[in-house]
This record gives structure tokens, sequence and C-alpha cells, in this order.
């Protein structure tokens, strides 16, 4: 469920008491590790964001330029709440392949942790901040600082574009009959 609250303030006051709880242990695991010179916290896509500022990476996110680049963020979702991580998951396990490395890293520490990992393509699952290993989850952050993030961004990107399938011509015998029978 997508918030229209104005600040991260605004958005944690709109939560239930647990929720809010929840999300305010994640903001804090959040903000104790980040790079608070390429990082800055607000509110984007409904949720609590941490985003690549203009005045670090100018050019923005490529869908839309006039946003700035999303690094992370934390939302409470109708069934549970999730926090957004600068991770991408390993080719190996049916994902884009971006930064294994850290991948693997991180999945070894959270096992270490003993907690059970509810992950997405990009996402971490959970009801309470109790779920989670907030320890591993600020060392990913700290490990992730701006210049990294955008760097890993921009390969991304990159390997995206040159990846891209090619248009198929209207003339391929397959777009015959979809061109037949709309004469």
């Amino acid at each position: 469920m997508q918030s229209q609250a104005p600040t991260v303030a605004a958005y944690l006051k709109s939560l239930p008491a647990e929720r809010r709880v929840a999300l305010e242990a994640v903001r804090a695991a959040i903000n104790d590790n980040l790079d608070r010179d390429g990082y800055e916290e607000g509110m984007s896509y409904g949720m609590i964001c941490w985003v690549v500022p203009h005045r670090v990476f100018p050019a923005g996110y490529h869908c839309d330029p006039a946003q700035a680049l999303p690094f992370a963020g934390l939302a409470s979702q109708k069934n549970y709440c999730s926090v957004y991580v600068p991770l991408v998951v390993p080719a190996d396990v049916k994902h884009q392949d971006q930064d294994s490395e850290l991948y693997r890293w991180f999945v070894d520490a959270w096992k270490k942790s003993g907690k059970k990992l509810d992950m997405g393509k990009c996402c971490i699952r959970f009801k309470r901040a109790e779920d989670l290993a907030l320890d591993v989850l600020g060392e990913l952050i700290r490990r992730v600082p701006a210049e990294r993030f955008v760097a890993s961004y921009l390969a991304a990107r990159d390997a995206r574009v040159e990846r891209a399938p090619k248009p198929r011509s209207k003339s391929r015998p397959g777009n015959q009959k979809t061109r037949a029978r709309t004469q």
C-alpha cells in the first residue's frame, strides 16, 4: 500500500504502533551505517527511501532523470514490511548478477545470524524487527558507499542496454498473419 505521506515523520506517524516500531528499528540500522555524504533520506514511491541525490549523481534515475537515484527503501505493505536493499541476486539464482561477491557475503552472514531470510528479487520481507539480522543489514549498507553503488548502477544499466533485443522487422514472416487479420 503506497503512502501519500510527504515526509518520513508523517509516514511513520500514519502506521499502526507495531509497524512503526519495526520500521523505526530498521531505519535506525540503515541510518547508523549510511554513507552520509553520498545518500539522503526522504519519501519516494510512497515509502521511506534513501537516494543518491543529484548533487552526487546529476544524471538521476534512468527511468526518470528528474528523480534522484534510488538506493534503498523501507515500506509497510499489506501483509508484511519490506526493506529494499542494494543487492542484486546472482545469475545462478535466476536473477541478475551484478555484485555476486556482496550477495554471497550477505546470504552467508545472514545464515550465521540464525535468522530466516525471506528475500525476494530486491527486498527482504519481515513482520517484526526481531525477524531481521539488523547487524547484517547495517553492515550491508555500510559496505555500499554511494560511489560503489553508482558504479554498480552504471554497469548494470550499460549491460542492460547492450543486451536489449533488437526491434522485430515488420517484414518477418511471423508478422504476416497479424497483418492479415488487421487488414
